[in-house]
C-alpha cells in the first residue's frame, strides 16, 4: 500500500538546542513549525536568530537537545535515513570542485547518497536547472549563476521532495537574482516544497506563500505573506507642499510626521486615522498640497517591527 503524502512537508514540535561550553547557549527555545507540502516557505530572522541551527538539525548535521522533527513524515531520530533522503540542502557557500564537470559532480553526489547507477537521471536533473548544455564543461568555466544552479542540482540528485535554499541569492546581481527566482518557481511547480532563508525581504515577499520569523531562537510569527503584511495595519502617506517648512505645524503634531523640506511623511494606521482626517488637518493648517502618495506597509516594515518588539 502506498504511503499517503503528508500535509506538512516538515513538522517540528518543541525543538530545543543548547550548545554546551563554559557559558551554554540556547540556540533554539521550543520551536514549533509546520511547513505545508507544496509551498514556498520563507524562514526569516536576524543574524544569530537560530536559522542555521534549525536547518542543520533538519539536515542531520546538528544533534537536537529535545523535541521532535519530522521530514516528509519521517522522524529524524527513529527514521533518520529516510528523513535525510527526503531533504536536499543548498548552502549559501558555493562548494564545487572546479576540475569536475557538472555531470561528474552529480555522479559523485549520487554515489554518496547511494543512488543506483541506473536510477540517477543525471541529464534530466541538469536539464531542470538549465545546465544540460554544460554537462561536460569544467565547473571552473561556469558563470556565478550557473555554479549556483549546479549547487541546486547537487541537492536534487537523490530526488528529494523538499529543497532548502539557504540565502540562495546572497551577493548576486539583480538580473541573476531574478533568474534564480524563476528557477525556484519552476521547481515548486514540479511539486518540490521549498524552504527559503533570505536577507532580501523583497525576495521573500515575492516568492513565499507563507513565512515564519525567528528571533532569539523562538518563532515570533508565522502566517501567510499577506497575513503578515496586514498584521500592523500600517501605511505611509507622503504629502508634497508648495513651500518648505521650518517645523511641523501644531495642528499636525498628533500624527508626528517627519519633515523633509517641502514634504511631510506620515506613518499611520488607517483603522485609527483615516487619510482624509490627516488631509483635513493639513488644509486647516492653511498649507497648499501639490502632490500626495501612499505606500502600503511592506515585509521589511513588518520584520523590523516584529524583531524590535521581541528584542
Amino acid at each position: 500500500m502506498t504511503k499517503p503524502l503528508p500535509d506538512a512537508a516538515i513538522q517540528i514540535q518543541g525543538l530545543t538546542k543548547t550548545y554546551s561550553g563554559k557559558t551554554p547557549k540556547q540556540a533554539l527555545k521550543g520551536v514549533d513549525l509546520a511547513i505545508p507540502r507544496g509551498s514556498i516557505f520563507g524562514l526569516l530572522g536576524p543574524n544569530g536568530a537560530g536559522k542555521s541551527t534549525l536547518i542543520n538539525i533538519m539536515a542531520g548535521l546538528v544533534t537536537k537537545t529535545s523535541g521532535q522533527v519530522k521530514i516528509w513524515d519521517y522522524d529524524i531520530d527513529r527514521q533518520s535515513r529516510m528523513a535525510r533522503s527526503a531533504i536536499g540542502v543548498v548552502p549559501q557557500e558555493i562548494t564545487i570542485d572546479p576540475f569536475f564537470t557538472p555531470r561528474q559532480s552529480l555522479e559523485l553526489q549520487a554515489g554518496l547518497y547511494g543512488v543506483p547507477k541506473g536510477e540517477r537521471n543525471i541529464m534530466d536533473i541538469l536539464a531542470v536547472v538549465g545546465l544540460a548544455d554544460k554537462a561536460n564543461a569544467y565547473a571552473r568555466s561556469l558563470s556565478g549563476g550557473m555554479k549556483r544552479r549546479l549547487m541546486v542540482a547537487k541537492a536534487m540528485v537523490h530526488r528529494p521532495p523538499i529543497l532548502v535554499l539557504d540565502e540562495p541569492t546572497a551577493g548576486v546581481d539583480v538580473e541573476l537574482r531574478r533568474q534564480l527566482w524563476d528557477q525556484v518557481r519552476q521547481l515548486n511547480a514540479r511539486g518540490v516544497t521549498i524552504l527559503l532563508t533570505t536577507h532580501y525581504l523583497e525576495e521573500a515577499e515575492r516568492l513565499c506563500d507563507e513565512i515564519a520569523i525567528i528571533n532569539h531562537g523562538e518563532i515570533i510569527a508565522q502566517d501567510t505573506t499577506q497575513g503578515l503584511l496586514a498584521l500592523f495595519d500600517a501605511k505611509v502617506l507622503e504629502v508634497r507642499l508648495d513651500q518648505t517648512l521650518d517645523k511641523v505645524p501644531e495642528l499636525l503634531a498628533p500624527w508626528q510626521p517627519e519633515l523633509r523640506g517641502n514634504k511631510l511623511i506620515f506613518s499611520y494606521r488607517p483603522s485609527q486615522s483615516p487619510v482624509n482626517e490627516i488631509l483635513r488637518a493639513i488644509r486647516h493648517a492653511e498649507l497648499e498640497i501639490t502632490d500626495v502618495s501612499t505606500k502600503e506597509s511592506d515585509l521589511e516594515d513588518t520584520f523590523v517591527q516584529l524583531t524590535q518588539d521581541a528584542a
